[in-house]
């Protein structure tokens, strides 16, 4: 199974600068090279100022800003240089790098670091954000089932390959750099109960599950009832496999069917990396959810990929990976809340948290990356990689954020009195 290629992005020349747009004319007749390539280049290195970058172009010239590049980017043909300069840029940059018509030689991740620290206010962003706009579809029900099954049902062996042996697949929470992942997925899970504070004989309902590991988690350990909702055929199967292995299927009950559809009354509500895939238009449907599913004592936790400010997911990630995602910003998150009166009692982030997470599975996932190609392509390992890769440089540069938000009725009074007990031994 492999993903999906799609028609390149049309890019106008007047979306170009002047230099690239004499360039771009002369290259449509066949011609153009030397210094009108430059040019190009010279547009490019000018959206990052002060990266240790150069671009090798075609014919071998190398082209750097004046700082000692840490990576060298190898464009093999002058339409992917060219391609680099339009509004779909990041899209154009991971299908050519997928494609071998982009090579990176050196320290990959402190590229990817240098470009997600860059000023994103010059005209190649606002293309940039322009694009991903046009972009955007509405999540509807059937929309967002199969939005799921473009990422989470490529199998469960080959997620297995590289996640902790509690397949969770959201960022963990690392007591200490130096734990291990296995260590600090579960350490993230009991954070999260503590979070909760959870009392045995509870119910839980829990939205986007994964492949079931928080909710058997909650059941095991803290005594409570959970009902958990995914759409993911894949994860439902291990999920449900697992309960009955270990004996937890009268306490956990693993449902085939939108949050939207979430129906009774719960002591507590909890997601987990779901709100980046319900989409802006979507949050009054959740907030109107966990309005009429929470009990008047009830609490809840919201944990989600965010932003510092209003940006979508690249090109890239839409059409390669998440589509019809968007991570919320931590206002964003907070405003959701606000028409069902909830009053927030905790927010944290875990933005190195995650990064740390991505490190991981970077490396298991070049472990298995001859098994992961055999599976599927070797595309497939290139897109992937940058992903990985992609992610670990937005959340060390602070592109990325990882917001963990807790709240309750703002007329309930059950609501704990320090935060002492959530850093207990």
């Amino acid at each position: 199974m492999g993903l999906a290629r799609y028609p390149e992005p049309h890019t106008s020349l007047r979306d170009l600068p002047s230099d690239a747009t004499r360039a771009a004319r002369a290259g449509a007749s066949g011609i153009w090279a030397g210094a009108p390539a430059r040019a190009v280049v010279r547009a490019l290195l000018a959206a990052l100022p002060g990266a240790p970058v150069a671009i090798v172009l075609p014919d071998g010239e190398e082209v750097g800003n004046g700082v000692r590049p840490i990576a060298r980017v190898r464009v093999a043909d002058l339409r992917t240089l060219l391609g680099l300069l339009g509004p779909a840029s990041d899209l154009h940059f991971g299908d050519a790098y997928a494609d071998g018509r982009i090579e990176v030689e050196g320290d990959f991740l402190g590229l990817l670091e240098s470009v997600f620290a860059a000023p994103s206010d010059g005209w190649l962003a606002r293309l940039g954000s322009h694009w991903r706009w046009l972009l955007r579809h509405g999540n509807s029900i059937r929309r967002a089932r199969s939005n799921v099954h473009h990422h989470y049902d490529l199998g469960n062996d080959f997620y297995a390959l590289w996640l902790d042996r509690e397949m969770v697949y959201t960022c963990a929470y690392f007591p200490t750099p130096a734990a291990s992942l296995e260590d600090a997925q579960v350490a993230k899970m009991e954070h999260v109960a503590r979070k909760l504070r959870l009392n045995a004989g509870e119910s839980v309902i829990e939205a986007g599950c994964g492949w079931g590991a928080l909710a058997l988690h909650l059941a095991r350990h803290h005594g409570v009832r959970v009902r958990a909702f995914n759409v993911s055929g894949e994860q439902l199967a291990w999920a449900r496999e697992r309960a009955e292995r270990e004996g937890l299927a009268d306490r956990v009950e693993f449902i085939d069917d939108d949050y939207r559809n979430v129906r009774g009354t719960y002591d507590a509500f909890v997601s987990v990396g779901m709100l980046e895939h319900v989409g802006r238009e979507h949050y009054g449907d959740l907030a109107r959810v966990i309005d009429r599913t929470l009990a008047p004592h009830g609490r809840g936790l919201l944990h989600s990929i965010g932003r510092n400010r209003p940006l979508e997911f690249s090109p890239f990630v839409q059409r390669r990976i998440f589509p019809g995602a968007y991570p919320p910003t931590l206002r964003e998150m907070v405003a959701l809340l606000e028409p069902v009166d909830f009053s927030v009692l905790d927010v944290e982030n875990l933005r190195l948290h995650y990064a740390h997470t991505l490190e991981h599975w970077l490396a298991r996932f070049e472990a298995h990356r001859d098994e992961v190609a055999r599976r599927f392509s070797e595309r497939f390992v290139r897109i992937w990689r940058l992903y990985l890769a992609g992610s670990i440089a937005a959340f060390r540069a602070g592109s990325l954020q990882l917001f963990q938000v807790v709240f309750a009725r703002g007329r309930s009074n059950a609501v704990p009195w320090t935060r002492a007990d959530l850093y207990r031994p």
